[in-house]
């Protein structure tokens, strides 16, 4: 008998056992399936704030979907500050002195220009995918960097800190209100999806606490913002230090742009090839005297501006102006990547065969773009990515070489 009310305690335990465990499993999978649920609305909600509602869209022969928007429909007047905001459709100040340089290279253009063209009164927006989304690091994050080492800039360059790495030209300790260059374009190899390659100007101030403002632009390679390996146009923002405020092309309110001719986030090309055809674009960031508001020109378009509004230190002037690479660096097993910065070869192969930055400009306070006085070069690893300074030439300009293919025998971690 005690032993039959024993296998009947068990079997009652083990039923109560059973129950509980699916009813666990229940919960487990109702509660997943709620996260799922609201990770899924929180996705949408995302892509029907960035996704406009378009007059036309073109299918680009790269894969993405340009929509026109109309203009005053943009992200960026979903800024608080920008509601009765007054479209500025042409900059009222250019900067004076704009040199022409003997050709040495060809132009570029975008992949989506071969589907079409947008209506005037809209503009072309790349439009944004859940795949995009699900890629970011976080949806509160989605556009904007991650990771950044701030540099001190009353003194020193960028470090190699959170895996960025620098090979750059720059200028310090005066008052530019802008900053102009010419670059080639290349397929640099990024190994892995979670780096990036990129080449750009920066025009940046320090204000109080140290917060770094800038604003950016250059082209660059970013699988895990754009999912794939295309090199791309692209221009970024931010007015403390990276943290809050932001992003990367329009993909949150701030840039306004204002043609209909250029995709931020557009896929460029054709591109250069060693000891061939060099492809390249011109890029112009400077403040407007008459609005203060700094304006973006690519192969001489207008393509918008960054309020002055959005800025403290930067609002003014600015302090540092740099031109170069940068690169993220994941390191796998320990070792440093193969991501390359620019041709993936390094400088001192020389044109045709390295990247460059040609006819370096700043804008002086009398709105003059001008030669700069001391360019002081930095490479935060330069066994892995180097700079080389080159002066000026008549043809190019004051210029450098850059760039490098990342891991080698003089490059292991």
């Amino acid at each position: 008998m005690a032993n039959k009310l024993r296998n009947d305690k068990t079997c009652v335990a083990s039923v109560v056992f059973c129950f509980l465990m699916l009813s666990f499993v229940h919960m487990t999978k109702a509660s997943q399936a709620r996260v799922t649920q609201a990770k899924e609305l929180e996705v949408q909600k995302l892509l029907n704030k960035l996704n406009k509602p378009a007059v036309k869209s073109l299918k680009s022969p790269d894969g993405d979907t340009i929509d026109c928007v109309h203009i005053s429909h943009q992200p960026a007047f979903d800024h608080p500050k920008l509601k009765n905001h007054k479209l500025q459709m042409r900059p009222t100040f250019l900067p004076k002195g704009i040199k022409s340089f003997p050709e040495s290279s060809k132009t570029i253009d975008q992949m989506w220009h071969q589907s079409g063209s947008c209506p005037e009164g809209t503009i072309p927006i790349r439009r944004t995918t859940k795949d995009d989304i699900m890629r970011a690091s976080s949806f509160q994050r989605f556009g904007m960097k991650d990771n950044m080492s701030i540099p001190n800039l009353s003194d020193s360059l960028y470090s190699s800190a959170n895996n960025h790495e620098y090979a750059t030209a720059e200028v310090v300790k005066d008052i530019y209100y802008g900053a102009k260059a010419f670059l080639n374009v290349w397929k640099s190899n990024v190994q892995q999806r979670n780096e990036l390659s990129l080449s750009q100007i920066w025009v940046m101030n320090q204000g109080d606490n140290d917060n770094v403002q800038s604003i950016e632009a250059g082209w660059q390679i970013h699988p895990m913002l754009y999912g794939d390996d295309r090199p791309r146009l692209f221009a970024y923002w931010t007015s403390d230090s990276y943290e809050r405020t932001g992003c990367y092309n329009l993909q949150c309110s701030g840039f306004v742009q204002v043609t209909n001719a250029v995709v931020m986030g557009g896929t460029i090309g054709p591109l250069s090839l060693y000891d061939n055809t060099q492809y390249e674009f011109n890029l112009l960031i400077w403040k407007d005297r008459g609005t203060g508001n700094w304006w973006l020109q690519f192969q001489n378009v207008f393509v918008g501006y960054w309020p002055a509004f959005m800025f403290e230190s930067l609002s003014e002037s600015a302090t540092v102006i740099q031109w170069g690479g940068e690169v993220i660096n994941r390191k796998s097993n320990g070792r440093h990547t193969s991501t390359e910065m620019g041709s993936g070869y390094f400088p001192r192969v020389g044109f045709g065969r390295a990247s460059y930055f040609r006819d370096l400009s700043t804008v002086n306070e009398n709105n003059y773009l001008v030669i700069p006085n001391y360019i002081r070069d930095y490479a935060s690893k330069p066994r892995c990515y180097d700079i080389v300074l080159n002066g000026y030439s008549r043809d190019f300009g004051a210029h450098f070489f850059y760039g490098g293919p990342g891991r080698n025998p003089y490059c292991p971690i």
